[in-house]
C-alpha cells in the first residue's frame, strides 16, 4: 500500500501572508491526518518563508502518523531534525533561494558528504531518503551512500503527462527497478496531482509513499480539504 504524506508548506505560505495563526497550521495538520492522510510533510527553509522552524517543533507532539522534514542538510537543518526526530527525513540538494526543489542529487559528487550526513540521521534512529532524479547511475550511487529510500523527483512526469504518458513514465519504471533491485525504499513527490497520480501509483513498481502539497492544497480550494484528502487516496487504491 502506498502511503499520502500531505506537504503542508502551502498552508503555511497562506498564514505568513498575513501574519497571525490564521488558517492554523497545527489544526489544518491534524486534520489531515483525521481525513486519512498517513503522513505529514514540512520543508523548512533558512527564510522560514512558510514552515517555521517552531512549526516543526510544534507539530511533533501532536501528529500520530510518520512526519516527515524535508530539506538542505545544513547545520541547523541537521540539528534540528535530530532534536526532533522524525519518521524520515528527506534530503534535498536546493540552496537556500530556491523557490522550490528543482533538481535531485549529484550522488556522485556529493558521496562523502551525504554518506556522513545519512550516518549520523541513522545513528539516531531516523530513517533518511534522497530526492533524486531518474539517472540510474545518481541511483546506484545513492545506494553506496547507505540511505534507506529514495524520493523520484515527478516534475519531468507531470509535465509531459498530458504529451504521452506512457513516454513520460518509462524512465521513472526503470529507475524503480534499479532502485527496487538494489533493495532501496521508493518514495516520489513533486507536481503529482488528481490527473497523473493514478496512472503513476499503477505503473511503479514498490511504490512506498508520495509526498504532494500544492495540487492537493489547490484542489482543496474546490473540493474542501477532507474530500480532497479522500480523492487522493483513491487514486491510490484504484
Amino acid at each position: 500500500m502506498t502511503k499520502l504524506s500531505v506537504n503542508i508548506n502551502k498552508i503555511a505560505t497562506l498564514r505568513n501572508a498575513r501574519g497571525g495563526d490564521q488558517p492554523d497550521l497545527l489544526k489544518a495538520a491534524l486534520d489531515c491526518e483525521r481525513f486519512g492522510a498517513e503522513g505529514i510533510t514540512v520543508h523548512p527553509r533558512p527564510d522560514e518563508r512558510h514552515i517555521r522552524y517552531q512549526d516543526v517543533l510544534d507539530l511533533k507532539p501532536i501528529l500520530t502518523t510518520e512526519f516527515n522534514i524535508e530539506g538542505y542538510p545544513s547545520e541547523a537543518f541537521i540539528k534540528l531534525v535530530i532534536g526532533i526526530k522524525p519518521a524520515q527525513v528527506t534530503l534535498v540538494p536546493d540552496p537556500p533561494e530556491a523557490l522550490t526543489s528543482n533538481a535531485g542529487w549529484d550522488t556522485a559528487s556529493n558521496q562523502s558528504f551525504l554518506r556522513e550526513v545519512i550516518d549520523e540521521f541513522k545513528r539516531n534512529g531516523i530513517r533518511t531518503s534522497l530526492f533524486i532524479d531518474t539517472d540510474l547511475e545518481m541511483i546506484g550511487q545513492a545506494w553506496s551512500t547507505g540511505t534507506n529510500r529514495v524520493e523520484l523527483y515527478t516534475e519531468a512526469y507531470a509535465r509531459h503527462y498530458a504529451a504521452g504518458r506512457e513516454e513520460a513514465i518509462r524512465p521513472f519504471v526503470a529507475a524503480a527497478n534499479v532502485a527496487n533491485e538494489l533493495g532501496l525504499g521508493l518514495n516520489a513527490g513533486h507536481d503529482l496531482s488528481l490527473e497523473n497520480l493514478q496512472f503513476f501509483h499503477q505503473q511503479i513498481p514498490g511504490l512506498l509513499e508520495v509526498s504532494i502539497g500544492h495540487a492537493l492544497i489547490c484542489d482543496a480550494l474546490y473540493y474542501g480539504l477532507e474530500n480532497t484528502i479522500q480523492l487522493y487516496l483513491r487514486q491510490l487504491k484504484e
